[in-house]
């Protein structure tokens, strides 16, 4: 019997449990799929404990990202066949050995990348691809505030937005995340532990502050990134790692400089099968170049879920974690 890990109640890392599972036949627009790789995202901790819930209910299995190879096909399923290697984000279960998933939010990997890589890349190569080409276009003409630049979106980001042009400045919380965030493109780096992020964003910028400010990390740099841009700047908000921001007037944004704030997903970005097509084939290219290069800084047995996620939100991962079945 294949295994998984289920959540029957949300908490800590200690109520992800090793299970068997029954993964069952593919229906109509579904393929069978076995796991060669698995990502490992701040999301995944939001479904466990509860922050979100799953669509589904208790119990559940987490992750929403991974590798695998088709192993059968069900009807009106076309342009997969079993021995295909695909890729998949934004369907939550990943956290299995074998599972069923919709053709059509799928897409093939190339022969040219690896299955760790793209399960490493995926979910958080999308939200990059997302933030830097469709909430905020950015260009050689764009200077941008990234909080937790070495994490593992932020790797990604620093190392395309550098490729763009772009003036990254990012934020870490070490000296060894500092080196990181540098050797990927940082063209400045904020040691937010020894330093005000928001006095030297001001001091790097000439006080002109910058046009984008891209947050992930949520209670502990708000509203700190508010006061890093410049009038009609925009805050970008994507993730929660220190807890949720709090509420706040919406008058602020105006007393601020006119500021836009968003919170995308990339449930709407991609909702579209083109969409999702276009991000996956911009990623790609992106990795071929050797512009964009994906560091996975930790693997664990799917076994040891439990551990990575502990790593993970005690902020001791580098780059990309990734699970083996």
């Amino acid at each position: 019997m294949p295994h998984a890990i289920r959540i029957e109640q949300y908490g800590g890392p200690e109520v992800m449990q090793w299970a068997e599972i029954e993964a069952g036949k593919p229906g109509q627009g579904q393929i069978l799929v076995r796991h060669t790789a698995i990502g490992v995202n701040f999301i995944d901790i939001y479904f466990r404990s509860g922050a979100y819930k799953a669509p589904s209910g208790l119990p559940f299995i987490p992750g929403s990202e991974g590798a695998a190879v088709v192993e059968a096909v069900g009807e009106g399923v076309s342009g997969f066949k079993a021995g295909d290697r695909i890729v998949y984000q934004g369907v939550l279960g990943s956290y299995s050995e074998v599972r069923l998933l919709p053709a059509d939010r799928c897409i093939k990997i190339p022969d040219d990348i690896d299955d760790k890589v793209a399960a490493a890349a995926f979910l958080k190569g999308l939200t990059v691809y997302m933030l830097l080409f469709r909430v905020f276009p950015v260009s050689k003409d764009t200077t941008l505030l990234w909080h937790a630049a070495a994490g593992g979106v932020g790797t990604i980001a620093c190392q395309w937005a550098s490729a763009l042009g772009a003036t990254v400045i990012g934020t870490v919380g070490s000296k060894e995340k500092a080196d990181l965030a540098k050797k990927n493109g940082a063209t400045h780096v904020i040691n937010y532990r020894t330093e005000n992020f928001v006095e030297r964003v001001r001091e790097i910028t000439g006080g002109k502050g910058v046009d984008v400010a891209y947050d992930s990390v949520g209670k502990d740099t708000f509203p700190g990134s508010l006061d890093c841009l410049r009038p009609i700047g925009m805050w970008v908000s994507f993730g929660a790692a220190s807890g949720t921001p709090p509420e706040f007037p919406i008058a602020l944004l105006q007393q601020k400089g006119s500021l836009f704030a968003t919170r995308p997903t990339i449930v709407h970005y991609y909702a579209k099968r083109n969409e999702l097509e276009a991000a996956a084939h911009g990623l790609f290219d992106i990795l071929r170049t050797g512009k964009v290069k994906i560091e996975i800084g930790q693997e664990f047995p799917l076994k040891a879920a439990a551990d990575a996620h502990e790593a993970l939100e005690a902020r001791k991962t580098i780059g990309a974690t990734v699970l083996t079945p």
